[in-house]
């Protein structure tokens, strides 16, 4: 039998996990807007997310929540990349989370046809 104090400390668990993948799960990107964005992105990534020189990853069919976690990674400093410090200083939480909906709606095999 769990004593008093083990209940409240599972509820607490319960709690703070149900909140950690509430957060997780955001969806809050829309995909049109994203591609309205992407012209700041393109030179290096490319409309359709095909990285147009070696040093820039593609983006086309990434995770979303990966592509929002590196953005709001590099906006914040914990990393570093001195061309992406100077594109994600511009952009809102509105505009990365539309950003990863665009490049996550692509299809990496039918890139230079964007058309989701």
């Amino acid at each position: 039998m769990r004593t008093p104090t083990q209940k409240t400390g599972a509820r607490a668990l319960l709690i703070a996990l149900s909140a950690t993948c509430a957060a997780g799960a955001h969806a809050a990107g829309t995909a049109a807007a994203g591609h309205a964005k992407a012209a700041l992105c393109a030179a290096c990534h490319g409309l359709d997310g095909r990285s147009q020189i070696p040093e820039a990853p593609n983006l086309a069919g990434q995770v979303e929540g990966y592509l929002v976690e590196q953005l709001r990674a590099f906006k914040s400093g914990e990393r570093h990349n001195e061309q992406m410090a100077i594109i994600v200083k511009t952009l809102s939480p509105q505009d990365i989370d539309d950003l990863a909906a665009w490049y996550a709606s692509l299809d990496p095999s039918k890139a230079g046809h964007a058309n989701p």
